[in-house]
């Protein structure tokens, strides 16, 4: 027997051990397990939007209450629920996925209110006017007026109590109660990566609880995930661990071997999701053909100089000086209160760097004291906030401006200017981004465009003493993936983390 077949015995003979019934014995399933399965979340989420719409539907008659006589329209508004549910069928906000939140969900629930309603709306106003004499509807109780009223009713359900879902949702994956057991393919950095992820963001409902691959991975490439054995195990590793989710990376395994293995998981049950090779170059515009039978993978391309992009900088350069215009009062203010703090300048300039490697100054706030003249420091582990060793040089106003995050609004300035943009990837200076263009993969892309206020790397908590690499993955997920839509969600999610202020 090989040296590593004979290290995956054991492994696989615990995990068996563990089930009652041995290694072809899945266990019970729990009733949180039965809510997070497939079948259990489309069912509550339809129940969600059912309540909700009948819910609509009466507060809309309420709403009008006893003026007329709405019986006729009362029983053709009530098509508005089975109608609301088959539109966000076809929307696809029955299905699950990995990346989507409550915004992203948003506009498309609205939308799906608003086409339902319509569709309805059309229906009535062919139909009523056909019915017998003494049948009629009162002449101001127009169907129009009822269906306005249900589409505001469920414009404000609808969303709510999917919100509800999905806070309830978040709360107990973050309790590690709601997160579907999954198996990963493969070994290296990719599947080192996804496992950390996982574990690192249970919002993805994903608990890594194996991993398959040739050769048991070393103690450096695998981190408190067992290692099942070889691919041919697969499923005896899903009956012993319960498994729901199969994630196939990057991996000396052979591709006939993964076929068989995914075609294997869809017979169990299991959902498959693939790492693409060219996973550098795949992004949300990505999408399948077929060539006599071969599936093949069409990129669409990237143009950070074409019209999409020069319309996201005017517009954000018209917000920015609307911005600047209505909080004026505020930033005089602020300004005021900095200069009556301590001598020096209003503003802190430091050189940075933005798109195409062009370097400006970026402005904020000063929110320190100058140092003292031919004073020298040294900034070593454990410096204090203001960036001295032992030496907290933050005035009072500038303590608050960083707690609040208000010391950055002068770089609305910068994007008055054409610098900076409201959303894009954070400006680092130059020292720093000849650093990490040597050493960290793809940096150098984030300078495809401008610099940014805030960014997709921001909101997820990627700042002050974060991982560079995630950075710019993250960053450059932001401009592969660019749209208006995700501009508005980051600046919604900004808003909602500087109401939360945190010390950096």
């Amino acid at each position: 027997m090989p040296p590593s077949s004979q290290a995956t015995v054991p492994r696989q003979a615990a995990v068996a051990a563990s089930v009652p019934g041995g290694a072809t014995a899945r266990r019970r399933p729990r009733f949180l397990d039965r809510l997070r399965a497939e079948s259990g979340y489309i069912a509550i989420t339809i129940a969600l939007d059912v309540w909700a719409g009948a819910w609509a539907v009466v507060l809309a008659h309420l709403w009008i209450g006893d003026q007329a006589d709405t019986r006729n329209v009362l029983l053709y508004s009530w098509a508005f629920v089975p109608v609301l549910v088959l539109v966000l069928a076809t929307r696809s906000l029955y299905k699950r996925k990995l990346n989507r939140s409550f915004l992203d969900e948003l506009e498309p629930v609205e939308t799906a209110a608003a086409v339902s309603a319509l569709a309805v709306l059309s229906v009535m106003v062919l139909r009523i006017p056909a019915l017998p004499e003494g049948q009629q509807v009162v002449a101001h109780i127009r169907p129009s007026d009822v269906m306005v009223r249900i589409w505001l009713c469920a414009a404000i359900l609808v969303p709510a109590v999917r919100l509800m879902r999905s806070v309830t949702q978040r709360y107990l994956r973050r309790k590690h109660r709601f997160g579907a057991p999954a198996l990963i393919v493969g070994s290296g950095p990719i599947t080192n990566q996804i496992i950390t992820r996982m574990a690192q963001v249970p919002d993805y409902g994903l608990r890594p609880v194996g991993v398959l691959d040739d050769a048991p991975p070393t103690d450096a490439e695998l981190v408190n995930v067992p290692y099942l054995g070889t691919v041919d195990n697969f499923e005896n590793a899903v009956r012993a661990t319960g498994a729901e989710d199969l994630i196939i990376a990057p991996s000396p395994v052979s591709g006939e071997q993964l076929a068989r293995c995914a075609q294997l998981a869809q017979r169990l049950g299991v959902r498959v999701r693939v790492v693409p090779r060219l996973m550098d170059v795949v992004n949300g515009n990505t999408r399948i053909e077929h060539l006599g039978g071969v599936p093949l993978m069409v990129l669409s391309p990237v143009d950070p100089k074409g019209w999409q992009f020069a319309f996201k900088y005017a517009l954000g350069r018209t917000i920015a000086a609307l911005g600047v215009l209505l909080i004026s009062p505020l930033f005089i203010g602020l300004a005021l209160a900095v200069k009556l703090s301590s001598p020096g300048p209003i503003f802190f300039r430091q050189p940075r760097v933005g798109r195409d490697g062009v370097v400006f100054d970026c402005l904020k706030f000063r929110s320190m004291r100058p140092a003292p003249a031919g004073a020298t420091f040294e900034l070593k582990a454990g410096a204090a906030p203001g960036g001295v060793e032992g030496e907290d040089r933050r005035t009072r106003i500038g303590k608050f401006m960083r707690k609040t995050s208000l010391d950055e609004l002068p770089q609305l300035l910068n994007v008055v200017k054409g610098d900076m943009t409201l959303v894009g990837p954070r400006p680092e200076r130059p020292e720093f981004v000849e650093l990490f263009e040597m050493h960290v993969r793809r940096y150098g892309e984030r300078h495809r465009v401008k610099a940014g206020i805030t960014g997709w790397s921001q909101v997820h908590g990627l700042r002050g003493q974060t991982s560079i690499a995630d950075r710019a993955e993250f960053d450059n997920y932001y401009i592969e993936n660019w749209s208006l839509l995700l501009d508005f969600k980051i600046l919604i999610l900004t808003v909602l983390a500087v109401l939360r202020p945190t010390e950096e």
